[in-house]
């Protein structure tokens, strides 16, 4: 029979990153899924969807793919903000 074990509530921590680069990781695969399903349900193309956020084909291609790497928390945020969107952050004490 297969262990299972439980999750952590963030992915990145149950790969092994460290505490914070974990939490920048999942911060960004939030928003990362939030721009491309804002993408998606408009129906736009990546060329079109590029023009309306000021970037290249290739970062929406980027986004689509999933490529974490690169992009920032802060590009991110800028995106979003471009169509429309407020980000909000809560921070809370990590349980013990």
């Amino acid at each position: 029979m297969e262990k299972i074990t439980a999750s952590s509530g963030n992915v990145f921590a149950d790969l092994g990153f460290a505490d914070e680069e974990a939490a920048n990781l999942q911060l960004r695969s939030r928003l990362m899924t939030e721009l491309k399903s804002v993408i998606e349900q408009s129906g736009m193309t990546q060329v079109q969807a590029a023009g309306v956020l000021g970037v290249h084909q290739s970062r929406i291609s980027d986004l689509v793919r999933g490529r974490i790497d690169r992009f920032s928390a802060d590009i991110l945020v800028n995106l979003l903000a471009r169509i429309g969107f407020q980000v909000s952050v809560q921070v809370e004490k990590k349980a013990a």
